[in-house]
């Protein structure tokens, strides 16, 4: 009950200690995205491509898939070949003989190519399920034609596993092949071992008198080739903490490449294995304590063994979420664990207690000479007592990493920097910079569209290209598309250790093989004013035409997912809630109007630089009827169009706010029309009114006199219809007086002006007679 408690108190600690996130991606390109293509094998007739290896020269991809091996051309950049296929699927009885033993025929029982490796220059070596009994073949590199060996059912059932769903792990070191999978068909004994052994000496596996593994999954291996040792890496139940039974370890386990076993204990079998925990874990946290990938980045050519690092993607056993994290473990320390003490195993309690002392030959290589009774300590101490310990570099509370890949590559500055590719479970791939303050995601590639199980990744640094197998095909991802950044300002945000903004051509290009010295790149600030200078500029204004009253959308695409957008305009010192709406998207909306008509512009705002990214001079959409001429001095200039003032008819809100030239950036639905009729309609009046924003430029100031000058436009209209109508009635009146006038018999008085000293108006007797021949009038007193 104790330790069950200690436990609980454990988790609650982790549950309660904050955790220190990777950022959001900068950037986020789906699936056939324009801007970062990805080439895509996907013929139909193959399937589950998820098993990669390339070739030392990288022109060459060899895929094991579902019932067949591939090789692929790949020395192109822009296209991927099928070169050469072979067949490889087991026969109708074979399948039938994997439905009897209650498997699936079309899930479990078809051949999925697990292992695929280079033994030589000549030859591939492939392993398969094979409808749940594993089978091997050679494969001449040459002509890609398979070479079946005859006692491949009996040797395959150690190289590779039967189910197709379970994980496992080989490397191939100077002819000889290491394997670490499960032996049995329910896949619950778990083996290690040599096959295909050179100079005469035997194939080696575990002793299985001793519970040296429990329960693994295997993820990884590599090779130390100065110390001629292959490592292996998974996860595993703890034995060593006895209070719960399903804890699971990340261990590393080690084993000598040269090994040949005892002379009489331990014949034939490992006498260098030992294994040692991996530890990744942030300060006061739970430690990340299951393994799903292992990539080795070795130094460069010429560098030192011992600088060879390992970056693990680890998730937590106990997490309900979509957690992970990525530690980084150095090649020195693996060595330094395993030429440290031990924990010795009590054959009679199966408990591992620490060892008093440390043997000389505990975890060394060449013990085939080794008296009876070391291999007999050897044989039941295997596990360390020291950890390896990794460093953090990347921890997410939002995704869930599966596999990893990494680079490294020198910057403008000079400086080399890690670049780690990691594939999450949802399909998406993240590019995170190791930079000195911190991982930046810099980007993130969608790569595939359903959640997989099993997938694969390898990286050919020297042609920038990553390949991804997944069960919808083979995925080529160029590391870096730099010109995906078109202004200065951008190549620099984005903090891409591949990319530099040439002050030569004006263009964001790779920094590789470009002089240092003409690339404007700050991986630590972003700085960008002090990288491009003047050199970054606005786009130009676009024109846009509504009609009064008509919704408008301003579209306003972020340059980044860090950025944050603002609107503004000259016509406001700010935009007032009641006439404006800003979406989460960016875009700007509003109701067409006489004071709403100008300029606005939307600025983004990222690590304190700012930025024009989209202008729009909203106009009035011109119309046939004209009363007059429109001047910027009595208007303003925001609505001058082309020198004339256009009639304002008040109109019903359209539907639809497509511009005849069809301009993809302004545009909204009906729903969208409607909702801003609703919202804005009701204060557009009072709030244009009731604006009371001061203006401090002589602009602003003829804005608003503009503003009220329109204002009124709609009682000098009636005023104007009024003197009209008044005109009309007078002159109707008079024609009526001369009709009377000269009709025989009709009295009319004479009309007489003022001015005139009582003498007949003249001018009143031209006006034409309505209707010469129209009825009698009669005029009631």
């Amino acid at each position: 009950m104790g330790p069950s408690l200690l436990l609980l108190l454990l988790l609650l600690l982790g549950l309660l200690s904050s955790t220190s996130s990777l950022p959001p991606p900068r950037t986020s390109f789906l699936l056939n995205s324009p801007d970062r293509p990805l080439v895509l094998f996907s013929p139909p007739d193959v399937h589950n491509t998820t098993t990669l290896l390339l070739s030392d020269d990288g022109s060459t991809l060899y895929v094991g898939a579902r019932d067949a091996v591939l090789s692929l051309d790949v020395s192109r950049s822009d296209v991927i070949r099928l070169k050469k296929k072979v067949e490889w699927r087991p026969s109708q009885s074979e399948i039938n003989d994997c439905q009897n033993k209650g498997k699936n025929a079309t899930v479990d029982c078809p051949n999925f190519v697990s292992v695929l490796q280079l033994m030589n220059s000549s030859h591939l070596y492939v392993c398969g399920s094979f409808a749940f009994s594993p089978h091997d073949a050679f494969i001449d590199a040459e002509s890609f034609s398979m070479e079946l060996r005859d006692d491949a059912n009996a040797k395959a059932k150690g190289r590779c596993p039967h189910s197709p769903a379970q994980k496992s792990s080989a490397i191939s070191v100077d002819g000889e092949l290491f394997t670490a999978t499960t032996t049995d068909f329910r896949g619950v004994k778990p083996q290690i071992s040599r096959h295909f052994s050179k100079d005469g000496r035997q194939d080696v596996s575990q002793d299985s008198s001793v519970g040296l593994l429990e329960e693994p999954t295997f993820v990884g291996s590599s090779s130390d080739p100065s110390e001629r040792k292959i490592y292996f890496f998974f996860s595993e139940v703890g034995k060593e903490f006895s209070f719960v039974d399903e804890l699971r370890i990340p261990r590393v386990a080690q084993v000598c490449k040269d090994d040949v076993g005892g002379q009489r204990t331990l014949q034939n079998k490992w006498t260098s294995f030992a294994k040692a925990p991996l530890l990744c874990q942030l300060p006061r946290q739970l430690p990340f304590n299951l393994l799903q990938d292992v990539f080795t980045l070795r130094p460069p050519e010429g560098g030192n063994a011992t600088d060879t690092l390992f970056y693990g993607v680890f998730t937590s056993q106990w997490s309900s979420g979509p957690e992970s994290a990525v530690c980084v473990f150095r090649l020195q320390d693996f060595r330094a664990v395993f030429s440290g003490s031990y924990r010795t195993f009590n054959m009679d309690t199966h408990q591992l207690s620490s060892m008093l002392g440390k043997p000389s030959f505990m975890g060394q290589c060449g013990l085939d000479s080794a008296s009876d009774s070391e291999l007999a300590e050897v044989k039941k101490s295997f596990l360390t007592s020291g950890s390896v310990r990794g460093d953090p570099v990347v921890v997410s509370s939002e995704q869930r990493y599966s596999h990893v890949t990494a680079m490294r590559t020198q910057a403008a500055d000079g400086q080399h920097y890690t670049v780690l590719f990691l594939l999450t479970e949802s399909g998406f791939l993240h590019k995170v910079a190791l930079l000195d303050q911190g991982a930046q995601v810099i980007e993130e590639i969608q790569v595939f569209t359903q959640p997989q199980l099993v997938k694969s990744i390898v990286i050919s640094s020297s042609k920038g290209v990553l390949y991804v197998g997944t069960s919808e095909g083979v995925a080529s991802v160029p590391v870096a598309r730099c010109s995906v950044y078109t202004s200065c300002s951008q190549c620099v945000l984005a903090r891409d250790p591949l990319c530099g903004w040439s002050r030569t051509s004006s263009a964001c290009t790779g920094v590789h093989g470009h002089h240092h010295g003409n690339m404007a790149q700050d991986l630590k600030d972003g700085n960008v004013g002090q990288q491009c200078g003047g050199g970054t500029t606005s786009g130009p204004v676009k024109e846009v035409h509504f009609h009064v009253n008509e919704a408008v959308r301003l579209r306003c695409l972020k340059p980044s997912n860090l950025a944050s957008v603002s609107w503004t305009s000259p016509r406001f010192k700010d935009l007032p809630e009641k006439l404006f709406i800003q979406s989460a998207d960016g875009s700007l909306s509003f109701l067409a109007a006489a004071d709403t008509f100008g300029i606005y512009r939307c600025e983004a705002e990222e690590e304190g630089y700012k930025e024009v990214v989209a202008s729009y001079d909203v106009r009035l959409v011109a119309s046939r009827r004209s009363i007059g001429p429109f001047t910027e001095e009595n208007h303003g200039t925001a609505n001058d169009d082309d020198g004339s003032y256009e009639d304002i008819a008040t109109e019903e809100p359209t539907t639809s706010t497509t511009r005849p030239s069809g301009d993809p950036e302004v545009h909204t639905t009906v729903e969208e029309e409607l909702m801003l009729m609703t919202n804005l309609k009701k204060e557009a009046d009072s709030g244009l009114r009731n604006n009371k924003d001061p203006v401090s430029t002589p602009t602003q100031k003829r804005d608003a006199q503009s503003g009220k000058e329109k204002k009124s436009y709609y009682s000098e209209l009636v005023g104007v219809s009024f003197l009209l109508a008044t005109c009309v009635c007078a002159l109707v009146l008079g024609g009526l007086h001369v009709w009377r006038q000269r009709k025989p018999g009709l009295k009319v008085s004479p009309l007489v002006g003022p001015e005139d000293g009582g003498e007949t108006n003249r001018s009143m007797e031209s006006v034409p007679s309505l209707s010469r021949t129209g009825p009698e009038l009669t005029v009631v007193e």
